[in-house]
């Protein structure tokens, strides 16, 4: 008997279904929300990389400052130990001497009281707001990591439709009218996973990056605090002395 015949080769499968070709063979939306997962990665990373020199820079700022108010006896004392160094920590420095300094004339009248209050507010005040600029940018991680795999999966279905479209025009299940919806929407799904992973394990590793420098800030703020009340105290003891 003869050898039956080889069953024939499709040559009609299509033949790049690497990533790039894919995308050129995606549909327009399909292309669109690839484009919108790439861009959101790029921004992740783009901010992981500014938020870190920046958090790093900040961080070494204030423990040089918390050193200073922690290694000094006067609130003047400490202003000198922290030098030319900038950031929050200097401001409540010198926050605290420009309040002390304005106060002076009413101290003996009004006590100290009032003075620390007032400092205690500036602080508080030149605290929230180094911990809001510390966090801005990290929004956009969260609604990444948040939104980004609903936008692959939407892809993902847009894909798959116009693969039982492209079905149902040729009225055929051949593998070369299939897989090309198929793999695109694979690929929608892919992006937005490599773009939401990173996206939520940088925003949780900020949030606590930002948690450690937001403790920094209150170390700082009562250091300074206590300064001013030291400062207040012997003040009060030199008066009845005189």
């Amino acid at each position: 008997m003869a050898a039956a015949a080889p069953a024939p080769l499709h040559t009609d499968l299509p033949q790049d279904l690497t990533p790039v070709g894919m995308y050129r063979a995606a549909h327009p939306v399909v292309k669109a929300v690839m484009i919108g997962l790439v861009l959101a990665s790029l921004a992740t990373w783009t901010i992981w990389l500014a938020k870190s020199v920046e958090l790093a820079a900040a961080r070494r700022r204030l423990r040089g400052t918390l050193r200073a108010v922690r290694a000094a006896h006067s609130l003047d004392e400490a202003i000198g130990l922290n030098g030319k160094r900038r950031g929050p920590g200097a401001a409540m420095l010198h926050v605290a001497r420009h309040e002390a300094g304005v106060s002076e004339p009413a101290l003996d009248a009004a006590g100290g009281e009032g003075l620390k209050e007032r400092v205690a507010a500036a602080l508080g005040r030149i605290e929230a707001g180094a911990g809001r600029r510390m966090s801005v940018g990290t929004g956009v991680l969260a609604t990444v990591g948040s939104v980004a795999p609903f936008v692959g999966l939407f892809g993902t279905v847009w894909g798959i439709m116009n693969a039982f479209i492209g079905i149902s025009h040729s009225k055929t299940t051949n593998l070369a009218v299939v897989a090309p919806g198929i793999a695109e929407a694979l690929l929608a799904t892919a992006i937005g996973l490599v773009a939401a992973i990173p996206a939520v394990v940088i925003y949780n590793h900020f949030a606590r990056a930002t948690a450690r420098y937001r403790a920094l800030l209150a170390d700082t703020s009562t250091g300074v605090s206590i300064l001013v009340s030291r400062d207040l105290d012997f003040r009060a003891a030199r008066r009845r002395e005189e």
